[in-house]
């Protein structure tokens, strides 16, 4: 929580580090390094580095810790947009930090607890596409192409999905 209270400070402070103009790649370049990945492949970054110079367990919950960094920056974001009365920076935003939280951890995780090439190769690949199509889905709806937002927001959820089934069954699992 105290990292994501100074992140909430350090943008508070930078405001914008990207500047769009209209509503083509800048608005997404944007979208991703404002408002969708970037805030999320922060926290991520943090955690793997703390694990792999042992501050933290080598078995540490990423995404819990993301999501959990994400927690600030929720609030100031709901606070500093609700003016705009627009649900994609009051719902479809946070949604989409849970989805990359939930599925880039879940990716790492496959890496570490399969360590084969053939699980390796798509899993570092299905982690980086997945800012991108996050961040796709938040343009996609900003300049209101609908169809493609909900194509690109499925893409993204199907992770975070697949993320939170798996946990549930290897916890249920775990009780027998």
């Amino acid at each position: 929580m105290p990292f994501g209270c100074a992140a909430v400070l350090l943008r508070y402070l930078t405001g914008p580090l990207v500047t769009p103009a209209g509503f083509g790649f800048s608005c997404w370049l944007g979208g991703f390094i404002d408002i969708i990945s970037l805030p999320v492949l922060v926290p991520v970054l943090v955690c793997v580095a703390l694990a792999a110079l042992r501050f933290f367990p080598s078995d540490v919950d990423i995404g819990g810790f993301t999501l959990l960094w994400l927690v600030p920056l929720t609030f100031y974001y709901s606070v500093d947009r609700s003016l705009l009365y627009s649900p994609l920076m009051l719902v479809l935003v946070p949604l989409l930090w849970t989805t990359q939280g939930l599925g880039i951890s879940f990716f790492i995780g496959c890496i570490l607890k399969y360590r084969r090439w053939y699980v390796i190769i798509p899993s570092v690949l299905a982690a980086l596409v997945l800012p991108l199509a996050a961040a796709t889905s938040w343009w996609a709806f900003y300049v209101q192409q609908t169809q493609i937002g909900c194509l690109f927001l499925f893409v993204s959820l199907m992770p975070a999905l697949i993320s939170v089934i798996a946990d549930w069954y290897g916890g249920k699992k775990g009780y027998r």
